[in-house]
């Protein structure tokens, strides 16, 4: 079974996935808020998720961002049309800094840099890799 992780934006989510022996964490897509419930409907017909890694958004003090109300609402949303999938949330402080540096550092051309979706794709990927990371130990 895949774990599948998600970076929450109210314009753009970005989703990664595992493969099915939860080794490798890779990026899959960018899908907008309204169309998430469709994508995960038709993702889940053909694929097995155990769990769904949600980024929570923190302030530097650990305190919720402002955008963590939006967050919160997707993952109650999650929990219930997915009860049987377990839910977790990963602090998500400079995912997108990260993924921005490493598309920097790519050598990808000015116009795939500033692609906000890919940044989101590899945010969602980064957030799946530091919750394989911590669940290794």
């Amino acid at each position: 079974m895949r774990l599948m992780a998600f970076d929450y934006g109210t314009k753009r989510i970005g989703v990664a996935v595992t493969d099915p022996l939860q080794i490798i964490a890779t990026a899959l897509t960018t899908v907008h808020p309204t169309e998430i419930w469709d994508f995960l409907k038709t993702y889940l017909l053909t694929e097995q998720v155990s769990t769904f890694v949600v980024g929570k958004p923190l302030q530097m003090d650990g305190t919720d961002s402002e955008s963590a109300m939006h967050v919160l609402g997707f993952v109650r949303k999650l929990k219930r049309e997915y009860p049987t999938i377990n839910v977790v949330e990963v602090d998500e402080r400079f995912t997108s800094k990260m993924a921005s540096s490493a598309i920097a550092q790519s050598g990808m051309k000015k116009n795939k840099k500033q692609n906000k979706g890919l940044v989101d794709t590899i945010s969602a990927t980064i957030i799946l890799q530091t919750y394989m990371e911590t669940k290794a130990f």
